[in-house]
């Protein structure tokens, strides 16, 4: 076989200027630099090894023998003549012993307890079944705060300061008046009935309206007059609410 027909390969199909494609560039967020530069400022150089210059200790400050040694008081000179503590017995001297008492302790015990006070027991709580038991009195349980002589009573301050208030405003209340009675003109009590029974037969005239309307609002005059019937009569109740809250009325004259 000629040796030539081996020299062929697939390889060499392949055209000799092919190059192989450029890779894409590589994905760079915008904010690279903005992110750098945030880090840069909340770094700190050396900010876990200290300072980075350190005063040096001057070599005339070095550490001295017994320098750290806790200083003893100042020697003071000895005064025979101070008060000294008694002597101690001596050896030969004996207590004084055989003295006895004429008491019967015995019956005056009986006595005692005889014309003493009963003692009273001390209440007590028991809350389980096993026996244990704990001062009733400092339980919570006695209703101790509420038989307190200023139980259920307002505070002095409380009442002073009500009385503050009150005071204030009734000298706002009569300085109102004033001004009102100055520049307004007081409407009379028949007045003010005669208002207020006008305006609730008005109130019952427009609900009766509102009642009469048909059940089904499906063009836009019925809903016109509806919302126009709804406005009135919120307006007649606020009117009555205000004359029956406020016994008197003052009219501002218009100038």
């Amino acid at each position: 076989m000629d040796p030539t027909c081996f020299s062929e390969s697939i390889y060499n199909l392949i055209p000799s200027d092919w190059k192989e494609p450029p890779q894409p560039p590589r994905y760079t967020s915008i904010y690279k630099e903005a992110i750098k530069n945030d880090m840069k400022k909340s770094k700190t150089s050396m900010k876990t090894m200290g300072p980075a210059k350190v005063e040096v200790p001057s070599p005339k400050d070095f550490l001295k023998k017994h320098s750290k040694e806790k200083a003893l008081p100042p020697k003071k000179k000895f005064d025979w003549n101070e008060p000294r503590k008694p002597p101690v017995p001596l050896r030969t001297d004996h207590p004084v012993m055989g003295i006895q008492s004429g008491k019967n302790f015995i019956n005056t015990n009986a006595a005692d307890v005889i014309m003493g006070v009963a003692k009273k027991p001390k209440p007590i709580c028991v809350d389980k079944r096993t026996g244990d038991k704990y001062d009733l009195e400092t339980s919570g349980l006695l209703p101790k705060y509420i038989h307190k002589k200023d139980y259920g009573v307002t505070p002095e301050y409380i009442c002073k300061r009500n009385e503050k208030l009150k005071k204030a405003q009734e000298e706002y209340d009569h300085y109102i008046q004033e001004n009102l009675k100055k520049a307004a003109m007081k409407i009379s009590d028949e007045e003010r009935d005669a208002v207020l029974q006008g305006l609730k037969k008005n109130w019952e005239e427009m609900h009766k309206e509102f009642q009469s309307l048909s059940v089904f609002i499906d063009s836009l005059p019925k809903k016109i007059r509806k919302q126009k019937l709804e406005v009135g009569m919120k307006q007649l109740e606020h009117d009555i609410g205000i004359i029956e809250k406020h016994k008197i009325i003052y009219i501002a004259n218009k100038k």
